[in-house]
């Protein structure tokens, strides 16, 4: 969209504009959609939007943008370099549908344990999480992140398989998607059932690729004061 020349121009004069925001330059133009035609979001930017999202558009995402993701996720350091992950792409909505209603169903079976729930209870429950459910996976595209557990090195899974879910989201943000690190909100046993996930295969987390309905508002973070301390711990 622009030459180094003609970007360093375009920043300058929109500099002032975001920080009377508080933005940075960059910032200031993500947020305002002026350079959401460019291939990559600059990467402290990514880190500074990145959002939990948990409702989408249907607007597909090309194919060619989940292997950018996928291909900077297994990027991700590893122990011993074993590489022990498996990336299962789903994108097929009548399965999805089938993931939905089971997570609904699982969803009432645990209520119906409870002492005392009344039908109008079960029923008020059913609506919750039919919403839910309907909302998280409404994405064209989810990702099941799961690990080897034959791996060279499996005791260093529980750290590598993190990292590579963390690299896929990050990639993911940088090319103006919305992703969530999904574990009990999506039953494992549920994935594993519908998704007929070999039992050798531990999953790690779940996350949707899509355009969000709408980008959440920055959550509230600690300082870096309040996180931060050098040589010991105060």
């Amino acid at each position: 969209m622009f030459g180094n020349h003609n970007r360093r121009g375009f920043l300058k004069a929109v500099a002032a504009v975001g920080a009377g925001l508080g933005l940075s330059a960059e910032s200031f133009a993500w947020k305002s959609g002026m350079l959401q035609n460019t291939d990559e979001m600059p990467v402290f930017e990514v880190f500074r939007h990145r959002r939990s999202v948990r409702k989408y558009k249907p607007t597909p995402v090309p194919k060619t943008d989940i292997q950018k993701i996928l291909d900077a996720a297994r990027m991700a350091p590893t122990a011993g370099n074993q590489q022990p992950w498996r990336f299962l792409v789903v994108r097929n909505r009548t399965t999805l549908d089938r993931l939905k209603d089971a997570c609904i169903t699982r969803s009432l079976e645990g209520y119906k344990q409870r002492e005392n729930t009344t039908e109008e209870e079960l029923q008020t429950q059913k609506e919750r999480a039919t919403e839910y459910f309907s909302n998280v996976l409404s994405a064209p595209v989810y990702i099941v992140v799961l690990v080897d557990t034959q791996s060279k090195y499996p005791s260093y899974n529980r750290h590598d398989g993190p990292l590579a879910a963390g690299y896929l989201m990050l990639a993911a943000r940088a090319l103006g998607y919305g992703t969530v690190y999904f574990t009990d909100s999506i039953p494992d046993e549920v994935t594993k059932e519908v998704l007929h996930i070999p039992d050798r295969y531990e999953r790690v987390c779940m996350t949707p690729v899509g355009v969000p309905d709408e980008w959440p508002d920055t959550p509230d973070k600690k300082s870096l004061d309040d996180l931060v301390d050098y040589e010991t711990i105060s």
